[in-house]
């Protein structure tokens, strides 16, 4: 199906859109729930003012991108880096916490 230069409002449900392009589209205000995005490339976006929860972002590659004013909480992030470092090392740096096991006394 193609859609060019209108303006729709789509419900899909139980769908296979697996492969679909998005190009200059507006997709502000979508609702997604239940949703298989696993693979997919997203370039050139504004995603200003999301509210991600209950989602498996694990080998999220991110770059370039504005994160001002984000939060992160109560997330898992084992072997997440920030620049190249170790998230857990800059958290334990920050709260001043040594690296590694605890030395026996």
């Amino acid at each position: 199906m193609k859609l060019h230069q209108t303006k729709q409002r789509l419900d899909a449900g139980n769908a296979d859109l697996s492969g679909s392009r998005f190009d200059n589209v507006n997709l502000s205000g979508s609702d997604y729930r239940n949703i298989n995005m696993s693979g997919s490339s997203f370039e050139d976006i504004n995603m200003s003012g999301w509210r991600v929860e209950d989602v498996n972002l694990a080998g999220l590659r991110l770059s370039n991108a504005n994160l001002a004013g984000a939060t992160i909480a109560g997330c898992r992030y084992e072997g997440m880096t920030v620049d190249g470092i170790l998230l857990s090392d800059l958290l334990d740096a920050y709260h001043g916490r040594p690296k590694g096991p605890p030395e026996a006394g």
